[in-house]
């Protein structure tokens, strides 16, 4: 394998590392509640995916 003959300076070794683009998670809206909530997840807040109820939740009182 090869070795580099010089250590590459910090500034040329973070450039490299660079080449990615931050995404923030897209979020839909609850069906029953209107909560945001991540795609393809129970919503925290009623316990619902895609209309049925899968997580039971209690209320507090």
């Amino acid at each position: 394998m090869a070795h580099p003959k010089r250590k590459s300076s910090t500034t040329r070794r973070d450039k490299r590392r660079t080449h990615y683009k931050a995404v923030k998670p897209t979020l839909i809206i609850c069906s029953n509640c209107g909560a945001p909530v991540l795609y393809h997840r129970v919503c925290s807040e009623c316990g619902y995916y895609k209309g049925k109820l899968t997580i039971e939740k209690e209320v507090a009182s």
